[in-house]
């Protein structure tokens, strides 16, 4: 099955199965950060849309257990930062209508929470085919060692996806049902 159809039958699934904002566990997802040790952790989030998964509640989280949060901002030819950003803070909306922190204070998070359109069991990811997280967890994976974490609805998943020489592969996923 082709990307774009996968990411069209998946997106309408999505909004059906999340209009009522579905929370994820965040005990699920505090567990992996702690099995990681991972001392003064900063952790990337993103601003949902679209029916994605919320992770504002995740990052409230963390705020108030002293992990820096910082959110994704689009730059030119498909690449993308992480800056700081505090929930009293203001957002500004991109070309995309997406709202991004101001870009004061540069962030290469320890952790990303990533959206995304479909996954399979073997923890490759499709998103809205942008190449911006790959090409992101590519540039940070050579600097640091990063961990990513995708956050999803069990009816994302699907049984094989066409995965790309660029696509990256994430390193958990965290659904309303399961983690991989």
């Amino acid at each position: 099955m082709l990307k774009s159809n996968i990411r069209k039958d998946t997106l309408k699934k999505r909004k059906i199965k999340n209009s009522n904002n579905i929370k994820l566990n965040f005990n699920d997802i505090l567990n992996l950060v702690n099995k990681l040790k991972i001392k003064r952790c900063s952790i990337g989030g993103y601003f949902p849309v679209n029916y994605e998964v919320d992770d504002f509640d995740i990052l409230k989280r963390f705020k108030k257990m002293n992990y820096e949060i910082s959110l994704p901002v689009i730059k030119k030819n498909y690449q993308m930062d992480f800056f700081s950003w505090s929930f009293n803070e203001p957002l500004i909306i991109n070309k995309y209508g997406i709202p991004e922190p101001e870009q004061k204070k540069l962030i290469i998070p320890d952790i990303i929470l990533v959206p995304m359109v479909a996954f399979d069991k073997n923890l490759n990811r499709l998103g809205y085919g942008g190449g911006y997280y790959d090409r992101l967890i590519e540039k940070i994976s050579k600097k640091k060692k990063l961990i990513t974490i995708g956050l999803a609805l069990s009816i994302q998943k699907i049984k094989k996806l066409p995965v790309g020489k660029y696509d990256k592969k994430l390193d958990y996923i965290v659904t309303d049902k399961y983690i991989l």
